[in-house]
This record gives C-alpha cells, structure tokens and sequence, in this order.
C-alpha cells in the first residue's frame, strides 16, 4: 500500500485524533506543526503494530459486536466539549461516521487481542507479593489520618432559619451541647445536619490532609482527639466538626496493600506480555 492510500485510511486518521488528545490534550486540528509531526509518527507506528498483530493467527476468532462499537463512539464523542466540535474535527480529517465506526471497530478487536495475550502471563505469587512489599517499604507508609464527623447547616438569606446570623445562632447553641457531652455528637448531627452524612451520624470518614475544604482540613489537623470545633465557615455553610481518633502516621502492613500490590505485579507482567507478544511478530 502506497503512503497516500495509507494516510487516507479512516484507522490511521483516527489513531491521529487520539494521539493528539492523549499526548497534547487538543484536537489534532489545534497542534502546531511539530506536534502534528509527532503525532502523526506515532500514529504510524500504531497503526504497522496493529495491523501486524491483527493479521496473526490469535486474531482470527477475535471479533466484536456492533453495540461495543457504538459505545466507544459515545465514550469519544464524549471528550469533545460539544458535539459540533467533535463533527468538525472529523469532516476536517474527511473522516464520516462510518469510517470511524470502522477504525474504531479494529482498535476494540486489538484491545481484546491483547487482552487475550496478556492473560497468558504467569499468576502472581503470595511469596512474590510478600517480597515486593519487604523491598519497597518506602513506598507503604500511610500519612496521619482522622476519623471525623460533622454538622453542617447552610446558609441561605431566603430561609429565615438559614440566614447567617440564625445559622450560627444554632450551631452555637449545638456546640454548647456537645462541649458537655462530645458523645451527642453522632445523634445530633442526624437530627441537624443538612449534609447527606447526617444519616451515619455526620460520619465523614478516616480522611488524610487535603480530602476536605480547606477551611476544615485547617482546623481538623490542629484538634485533639474527641474535641469539637468551633463554627467553620466554607462556601457551602458553617461546620461543626468532631475529631472522633487521630491515626498515626505509619507503614501499611502486607495485609492493607497485598491487593494492591498484586494488582500492580499483574499489570507489569501482562505487559510484558503483549510487549514480549508483539514483538516476537517481527
């Protein structure tokens, strides 16, 4: 096949749209020329990996339906901000909807080719994902977390008990309860709260620095455990929140990241895999 026929193939031009997006964020119409030019490199190495994987012997009873296919135009159409653009982009490529329902086609049947060779690869062993977390420990420590719930009342100026003045009024007057008793907590905030964690007793969670507003994550990380503090103000109303256990910084044991870390040994083996795979095709 000549190089004119082959940049005209509906496959290539649409592995030239997702490299753009992937690699640079923008449509391919939007890359300079240095970008289009890596781009379209890469594409082509893309689609000659394919196209050799695709004609193997694994690949013959590879087949996918017509509903796989119109999902994966959805999800594409998808990473436009408007269909329009998305439209444009296309007839500005002389790619129609069923070129691309074509080129999309052979990138799902590549998918689950490679699926299907990844799966060869030998299993994970318990001793190899013991080993891995005794070598990386670095990589296992957990930072301090704080178990914490709250109470939240909004504000809105059009409801009179909401208005910033009554909200803080009763908030107040909620924490003046709990200063006696931090216990109430839990029962208070499902009788008060106007967050949708009022219906676990304003739990929140065992959350690192950085999870809540910032406003919270100031003054939670400074309290004490089994304290309340006083109103906090964000965007979305004034809090109350109760330091329910501080958990100490620490290394994450064999038994919290196993999952994880055979998961990750997985990935990295199945991708060997299909590199080893797709290599041995010349």
């Amino acid at each position: 096949m000549n190089t004119l026929a082959l940049e005209q193939r509906p496959e290539l031009i649409y592995i030239e749209l997702r490299a753009a997006l992937d690699y640079f964020g923008k449509p391919l119409s939007n890359l300079s020329e240095a970008e289009r030019s890596t781009v379209r490199q890469r594409a082509l190495k893309a689609y000659d990996i394919g196209a050799r994987a695709l004609a193997s012997s694994e690949a013959r009873d590879v087949h996918i339906s017509g509903e796989q296919v119109i999902q994966a135009l959805r999800e594409i159409e998808a990473r436009y901000p408007e269909s329009e653009q998305f439209q444009e982009e296309l007839r500005c490529h002389h790619l129609n909807q069923a070129g691309l329902l074509q080129a999309l086609s052979r990138e799902l049947r590549l998918e689950a080719l490679l699926e299907r060779v990844a799966a060869r690869a030998e299993p994970v062993t318990d001793e190899e994902v013991a080993r891995y977390h005794a070598c990386h420990q670095d990589r296992w420590q957990r930072p301090e977390t704080r178990t914490v719930r709250q109470i939240l009342i909004t504000l809105n100026p059009d409801f009179p008990e909401n208005t910033p003045e009554a909200a803080r009024a009763r908030l107040e007057a909620i924490r003046e309860t709990l200063l006696a008793d931090p216990g109430m907590f839990a029962d208070l905030a499902m009788g008060h709260s106007e967050c949708p964690s009022a219906f676990q007793g304003g739990l929140l969670g065992r959350v690192p620095k950085g999870h809540l507003y910032p406003e919270l994550d100031a003054v939670l990380f400074q309290m004490g455990a089994g304290t309340v503090s006083e109103a906090v103000q964000t965007e979305v109303g004034l809090h109350l929140l109760y330091c329910e256990i501080i958990h100490p910084p620490g290394p994450v044991t064999l038994d919290e990241a196993g999952g994880r870390i055979r998961q990750l040994l997985e990935q990295r083996r199945q991708a060997h895999c299909r590199r080893a795979w797709l290599e041995s095709l010349g």
